[in-house]
């Protein structure tokens, strides 16, 4: 019989390239997300719709989540619902299946908050500033005891995935390389903001390795990062992103966000120790291909004049 996995927050930006590679080798995939229409529709709020999904699962990849800082700030009870609660529900779906699935937690940086030395281990002191954090902070804790449990658990942390035309139009990489395109300005909030930027082809080669090792029945590893180790201001982000578009935009500042964290970047050498994973795809090359990808596509949208 073939392998299994429930995939949840399978229409995002993860979720959606995982899927793809994971079928690519074989194994078949259960979905399940709000954003979807069909079977695969479900709120990892509802116990009753995770424990269907789950059924005859052989590993969990749990991804669903309210995703933006931004939008756990606005929404902190939604927040805890989906980011705390629906970890629950899975952890508890898992503890009833009559063969326990195995678990990877998709966390963040953001649990890390303003780490005090640079470049951050997992083993670093986890103080969250923010809603978003502080939820995927007590994820992880929920994950710890559920692996206490005999649940085969684990958890990454991502750190700020980009690469695709198809990813919230606000998040800062997708803004931007859609902006320098259209010759708009771009908003930078907070110049010296520094960030670990993580193209998608990496994270999914990261997530494959992992869940390999989860499938051969590998050990249960502690927290690992996917990311490059290579730190980016938001200023340089932007110029980075007008050159590569050959743009005339211009660059607005703005104060930096309280809630934001203001430098970080991580070590991804625990990754390469266990996993033998490292990132391929620089900040250069990702941001190049997006860029044109969305040329693509706005020229694709555009109507074309009819020479008779």
């Amino acid at each position: 019989m073939n392998t299994q996995i429930l995939i949840t927050g399978s229409k995002g930006l993860v979720g959606t390239a995982l899927r793809v590679a994971l079928e690519a080798r074989g194994i078949a995939i259960v979905g399940l997300d709000v954003l979807t229409t069909g079977k695969e529709h479900g709120d990892v709020r509802n116990f009753d719709q995770v424990c269907k999904a789950m059924a005859q699962c052989d590993g969990v990849v749990h991804l669903a989540a309210v995703s933006r800082v931004l939008w756990g700030e606005r929404d902190p009870d939604l927040c805890q619902a989906t980011n705390i609660d629906g970890v629950r529900n899975v952890i508890e779906a898992i503890s009833r299946q009559k063969k326990m699935p195995w678990l990877i937690f998709a966390s963040s940086r953001e649990v890390y908050g303003q780490p005090a030395d640079l470049p951050v281990s997992e083993d670093a002191v986890l103080k969250p500033l923010n809603v978003y954090g502080r939820a995927k902070v007590r994820g992880e804790q929920l994950i710890d005891e559920a692996r206490a449990k005999g649940i085969r658990a684990c958890t990454v942390r991502l750190s700020n995935v980009y690469g695709s035309t198809a990813d919230h139009a606000d998040r800062v990489i997708p803004a931007f390389a859609r902006g320098a395109v259209m010759a708009q300005s771009l908003r930078v909030d907070g110049a010296e903001n520094t960030f670990d930027f993580t193209h998608i082809d990496d994270t999914t080669r990261g997530l494959v390795s992992l869940i390999e090792h989860m499938m051969n029945g590998g050990y249960v590893l502690p927290p690992i990062h996917f990311l490059t180790g290579q730190p980016t201001t938001l200023q340089q982000l932007a110029e980075m992103t007008i050159d590569l578009a050959d743009s005339c935009s211009e660059i607005q500042y703005a104060p930096a966000r309280n809630y934001d964290v203001a430098k970080f970047y991580g070590d991804p050498a625990r990754a390469y120790e266990l996993l033998q994973w490292s990132p391929r795809v620089t900040l250069r090359d990702g941001l190049a291909r997006l860029i044109n990808d969305f040329r693509d596509e706005l020229a694709a949208d555009s109507p074309q004049e009819v020479v008779l």
